[in-house]
């Protein structure tokens, strides 16, 4: 098993490497060139978002309560792909923007560019810390190194990837590590299906796992409704996500690729969640990393080398578009204000450059201790106070303005610092910033045409 996944490493860097022979621009290295067919579009999309998340966080959260507990992730999740593409694919295409902090730049100005780069980067350090943390759990658990040394072999490896192949490598990697994901969770799904009953394992699951409403109470209904807005519509307002409509070849392959990644997403996301029930209740087996610990225990080598294969092709693909999205908007948006160079050549350099930083930050908040669940969380929380009534109003109300962008942002951030971190009102920060977000998005937009 330790040959196989080594040996699957390799050919992911090796494609990696190979990459940066198709990169003759900065649009190359950030958009792939605007080239991508509706197959490596979709692939990319689905890939980049299914990441550890998806198969480590989500089956672990599910055990505590069953669907309703994940309604952020995958539910949320599967609900920004294609509500995005309803929403914001047509619209941004048409502009033919580079970074997704151009569109605060082009509506607003260079002020509100500004801050909303600062917010759109400080939002992605913790999902890149996430898949830090999960390679680092999962190479543990093959070879036996230490949690730390782990961490560390994963950030050089999607550093190097990364930083040498672009969005051409990640989309070239995406193609093949969808499929290994889809493979991998069928083939360990249908293992562990023969390893008890069939399918008449899932009766074992109590109904109420299945459900995906909560309880008619005010602590579950707003802790439903925060989860199921913090991804499905605080990560519309994302690079990740711009990225790759805007590396599709035409805005219908754009669209398009966003609905089938949706769809695939909700589909191939019940997998690991299934199979986590299952062990809990067919088993009676439930650790920290459920899934993980049982698969490593009770299952044959061939079974243990195409999961691992897996779930090491979802934490690759997830990290490496998570760490070039910041990247591109320092490089892009916020670098060449300070060193006054604009050169296509100088924003590559300095793109690159913001590579390596991103890296290093997020692999010192990976050694934090927060979960999973929660560094992702709160990644999609930051840009759904501050950022989701500037972009969408931005793009559909006329009087939107430079001081209501501004007003917003700052103010629906800090409702929700003030409320998460100094009150401790963790849905309810969450609730009441995006809130804010939108009153004084639309507030001060008014005031300020008035006056």
């Amino acid at each position: 098993m330790i040959v196989f996944i080594f040996a699957y490493l390799l050919l992911i860097v090796a494609i990696g490497f190979f990459s940066k022979k198709l990169i003759k621009s900065e649009k190359d290295y950030l958009l792939a060139g605007q080239s991508l067919p509706l197959s490596l579009s979709t692939f990319a999309l689905f890939a980049t978002w299914f990441g550890s998340e998806t198969i480590l966080g989500a089956s672990q959260e599910v055990l505590k309560g069953g669907f309703v507990k994940v309604i952020e992730e995958p539910f949320g999740a599967a609900l920004c792909l294609i509500l995005a593409a309803f929403l914001i694919v047509k619209p941004i295409y048409r502009m033919g923007l580079t970074t997704f902090g151009d569109f605060f730049r082009i509506k607003y100005g260079v002020t509100v560019e500004i801050v909303a780069t600062f917010m759109l980067v400080i939002s992605y350090f913790g999902w890149i810390a996430a898949q830090f943390v999960a390679f680092g759990t999962v190479f543990k658990t093959i070879t036996g190194l230490s949690f730390e040394v782990s961490v560390l072999v994963g950030f050089f490896i999607i550093l190097a990837m990364t930083y040498v192949g672009g969005m051409w490598a990640i989309a070239l990697t995406d193609f093949i590590q969808t499929f290994v994901i889809i493979f991998s969770l069928l083939f360990v799904f249908f293992d562990i299906l023969f390893m008890v009953d069939g399918f008449s394992a899932l009766k074992n699951i109590p109904s109420s796992y299945f459900n995906i409403f909560p309880k008619f109470t005010y602590t579950d209904t707003v802790a439903y409704i925060a989860g199921l807005i913090t991804i499905g519509l605080g990560s519309i307002p994302g690079q990740d996500l711009f990225q790759r409509y805007m590396s599709s070849k035409s805005e219908k392959v754009a669209f398009y690729s966003s609905i089938l990644a949706g769809v695939m997403y909700l589909t191939v996301a019940i997998i690991p969640l299934l199979l986590a029930l299952i062990i809990k209740f067919s088993f009676s087996f439930e650790t920290e990393n459920t899934l993980v610990d049982f698969i490593f225990s009770h299952t044959n080598e061939s079974v243990k080398a195409f999961f691992f294969a897996g779930l090491v092709s979802a934490i690759l693909s997830t990290a490496s578009a998570a760490i070039l999205a910041p990247a591109a908007l320092i490089g892009e948006n916020l670098l060449p204000k300070v060193f006054g160079t604009f050169s296509d050549k100088s924003i590559l350099r300095l793109t690159k450059l913001s590579v390596v930083i991103v890296s290093l930050i997020s692999l010192f908040l990976a050694y934090s201790g927060e979960s999973i669940y929660n560094l992702v969380a709160d990644s999609s929380i930051i840009t759904l106070v501050s950022l989701f009534a500037p972009f969408i109003l931005g793009i559909y109300w006329k009087k939107a303005s430079r001081e209501g962008a501004l007003a917003s942002i700052v103010i629906g951030f800090l409702i929700w610092v003030i409320l998460r971190f100094i009150f401790g009102l963790e849905n309810e920060g969450v609730l009441l910033g995006f809130l804010a977000n939108l009153a004084t998005m639309v507030f001060f937009s008014i005031w300020f045409k008035r006056t």
